[in-house]
């Protein structure tokens, strides 16, 4: 009768573990084939991958060329080709910039590594492109030594403004240094007083162009050097803005910086004179000759399409004869002390003025089409700013936002200066949909299955008589934590916040104050403890994953040495508490490095989980220091240990014992996924998951899905469904349950007893099949059918 019993709950236990297991598989299908099918359903952008040719980017509706080529699909060259001029040798060299030689300054001169000349690759008033002479520089010459030759400008400007442009053509050796002494040089060279010639200036905005070539971080160390460097580049700037209006109607444009003057003497006085100075978009993010328009008497800013930057200046002063307008390609000249930059968009600045000392009665409006990757950032606010001199920082004072409409940003200040648009922007994140049903299913059969394992884990403990229990449900635990806080925890609440606030995405257009720093995030304390809880009890799971692959190894290769004193302290010492102590110190180590956006440092916006990279790439992520690197040890570890008791223990087969022999091969199949699920062998999975390959990465990831959410039921499966006092017991629960509701046995007859027993007599003839049916033994029949003496008390009660 209880073989019966016995026999009809393996049969039950198989056919709800086919049944969940066809159903997981299922949804993995069905959910693969809905993704092709969305995938194959949706549209092809406008513009193929491929459009933009030679390292051009799509970006707001064009492509964005690299400074060797141009046009409409980066197709036409934009260079000079290689050249030899004596016995110097030219790379390619970007039209409308100097090329430095490949002979560079031998050791023993003071100049070492730089180059020994340089080579401009001209742009004519025609848009031809032509090579100009070579101009060879001094090796002993640096530009420390031409700051000390400043007193000498005015009657050696050409030959110094020459060789400070030759000492900065090569952008990867501008120090910092560097940067203080050649914008002394240049800010000397644009002083009137100096009297340097015209030629030396125009030389000085070449100089000038190359320096904000260097990095930003070369600009802030020269910058945070002392208040003295700070003036220089106040100093340079102010004296631009004078330069700007001696040119007559001509312009100067180079590839970061364009100077342009118009001569109002020719005008009628006795009312007010306007004059436009337009930026145009270009097929690169550096300027060209004819990229700057001029217009006077217009009566409004007028901005199209191919507009960039727009400045407007009025002036109703009858002594005004001139005015001049900067532009640089970028803030680096500008080093605030009260708004930080974080991203690496550029920023330009517009600079407008009149001849006269006191510009009272002028002013400007200005527009800015801001540049900046539209698909990744939404413009959060803005702030229409000038350059206070002398405070050498950004400020709103006199100027005020006129409102924004087309992806224009309108400004007007009652003064000339350098103006800018500070804006600050936030990042369009992609915020992952819930949990699919996969996933979903996955997680709560293994919740459900962490739960069973537990509880029968301690409460049959004494009848096992084992000493795996407390490593099998320190495993369990951690998982089991695990799994609720990824269910319940890994989404960041912020994306519902985003939905709620689709329709203020707009920047304010009224209040004009100053911004901080160029990027916003929503703080989320609640996703950050998230994160760092999933980081700690995962890596405990690993940690206990590693712990029961030590404990095997000491229980079955070394079996003949014992365990080491107080091994279950020691290893619960390690367990769990090397993972607080990794991720207490990941997290330290963040918060005392990182600003107030240290958060996003540590976890990711999009989900509660680790950033995958830090400030400097996956290098300085903590994704790889406090998590990879120690899982992929602990995962090593486990293979290796899982290879030797797979090769030396389960499927060892030694012919001189029985033993060995009678283990069938589904029972070592049954052993090795055992071990395989208590490793953690199939979370490898996750390392293919980094290929390239989309369609390789996709399947990858759905096997990652299928067997490691499930992980949790197939412990259970594994570890309590197969024992044998899991067995019995619920064979008396069900035994109960049919009682209680008044179902009546299915007991097994006297006669197929008796025929039951004549077949195995028979076939136990057979030496072949005498290990098949072992189970068919009279004895285990009559133990399994008569009920115990307890048994028999119960029935009677």
């Amino acid at each position: 009768m209880a073989s019966g019993r016995v026999c009809d709950l393996k049969v039950l236990v198989a056919i709800v573990c086919g049944l969940l297991t066809t159903i997981v598989l299922g949804l993995g299908i069905w959910t693969t084939v809905i993704r092709i099918q969305k995938e194959l359903s949706t549209s092809l952008p406008s513009i193929p991958i491929e459009f933009c040719r030679n390292g051009g980017t799509w970006e707001n509706g064009r492509c964005i060329c690299p400074d060797l080529w141009k046009g409409w699909r980066c197709t036409i060259a934009n260079f000079c080709e290689n050249s030899t001029y004596g016995i110097f040798t030219f790379d390619r060299i970007p039209a409308g910039k100097y090329g430095s030689s490949q002979q560079r300054c031998d050791k023993n001169t003071s100049n070492e590594g730089n180059p020994r000349a340089t080579r401009l690759c001209n742009i004519t008033m025609y848009g031809e492109i032509k090579l100009e002479n070579v101009t060879i520089g001094n090796c002993n010459q640096t530009l420390k030594a031409l700051e000390n030759q400043i007193g000498n400008i005015s009657t050696q400007s050409l030959n110094i403004s020459n060789e400070a442009r030759i000492l900065t053509s090569d952008v990867n050796r501008i120090t910092p240094e560097g940067v203080i002494s050649a914008t002394k040089v240049v800010g000397e060279i644009f002083n009137p007083e100096s009297k340097a010639t015209l030629e030396a200036k125009e030389i000085a905005v070449t100089t000038v162009s190359q320096l904000l070539d260097a990095g930003e971080g070369v600009f802030q160390e020269a910058a945070a050097a002392g208040t003295n460097d700070s003036n220089t580049f106040a100093m340079l700037v102010e004296q631009m803005e004078i330069y700007s209006t001696s040119l007559g109607n001509r312009a100067v444009v180079e590839p970061n910086v364009a100077v342009q003057s118009v001569d109002l003497s020719s005008e009628s006085t006795g009312h007010s004179t306007s004059v436009r100075f337009s930026v145009k978009k270009g097929s690169s993010d550096s300027l060209i000759p004819g990229s700057t328009v001029v217009e006077r008497d217009v009566e409004a800013l007028n901005p199209n399409g191919e507009t960039e930057l727009q400045i407007l200046l009025n002036t109703s002063s009858s002594n005004t004869t001139a005015c001049g307008f900067v532009v640089y390609q970028n803030n680096k000249l500008f080093q605030s002390k009260t708004f930080k930059t974080k991203s690496n968009f550029s920023q330009k600045i517009i600079s407008g003025r009149t001849n006269e000392n006191n510009s009272q009665g002028a002013s400007v409006d200005i527009v800015f089409n801001p540049k900046y990757n539209r698909k990744e950032f939404q413009l959060h606010s803005y702030a229409c700013v000038y350059w206070d001199l002398s405070t050498k920082d950004w400020d709103t004072r006199g100027c005020h936002k006129s409102g924004n409409a087309d992806n224009f940003l309108y400004c007007h200040c009652n003064h000339t200066t350098n103006f800018a648009v500070l804006m600050s922007f936030k990042k369009n994140y992609k915020y992952p949909e819930s949990l699919n049903i996969l996933s979903s299913v996955g997680c709560a059969l293994s919740i459900t299955g962490l739960v069973l394992t537990i509880i029968f884990q301690i409460v049959t403990r004494n009848v096992r008589k084992t000493s795996v229990t407390w490593v099998l449900v320190s495993l369990c635990v951690s998982m089991l934590i695990f799994n609720l806080l990824f269910v319940f925890g890994i989404e960041n609440s912020n994306k519902n916040l985003k939905k709620s606030d689709s329709d203020t995405n707009k920047p304010d257009s009224n209040r004009n104050e100053m911004l901080p720093q160029d990027t916003v995030y929503d703080p989320n304390p609640k996703c950050t403890v998230v994160a760092a809880l999933l980081h700690y009890f995962l890596l405990v799971t690993f940690s206990w994953t590693g712990l029961s692959a030590a404990q095997l190894y000491f229980l079955l290769i070394r079996t003949m040495r014992p365990l080491p004193q107080r091994f279950i302290l020691f290893i619960s010492l390690i367990g769990w508490g090397v993972p607080a102590i990794v991720v207490v110190v990941t997290v330290g180590i963040i918060f005392s490095q990182s600003d107030s956006q240290w958060e996003l440092n540590y976890r990711q916006e999009e989900i509660c989980w680790l950033a995958v990279s830090g400030n400097d790439g996956l290098i300085t992520s903590s994704l790889l220091w406090s998590f990879m690197m120690p899982v992929t040890i602990i995962l090593i570890n486990n293979i290796v240990i899982f290879i030797i008791i797979i090769v030396k223990v389960i499927w060892k087969t030694n012919q001189n014992l029985t033993s060995t022999k009678k283990v069938s091969f589904l029972k070592k199949i049954l052993s090795t996924l055992s071990i395989t699920v208590v490793f953690g062998v199939t979370w490898i999975l996750a390392y293919f998951m980094l290929i390239g390959n989309d369609d390789v990465r996709n399947i990858f990831s759905y096997m990652f899905c299928l067997f490691n959410t499930t992980q949790g039921l197939q412990i259970f499966i594994l570890y309590t469904v197969k024992t044998k006092i899991f067995q019995s017991e619920a064979s008396k629960v069900l035994r109960s349950l049919s009682e209680s509701t008044g179902r009546v046995k299915l007991l097994p007859s006297v006669t197929p007893l008796r025929l039951r027993v004549r077949m195995y007599n028979m076939l136990r003839s057979f030496p072949a099949l005498n290990e098949r049916f072992m189970l068919l033994e009279p004895s285990v029949i009559m133990e399994q059918m008569i009920p115990s003496e307890s048994d028999q008390a119960d029935s009677s009660i």
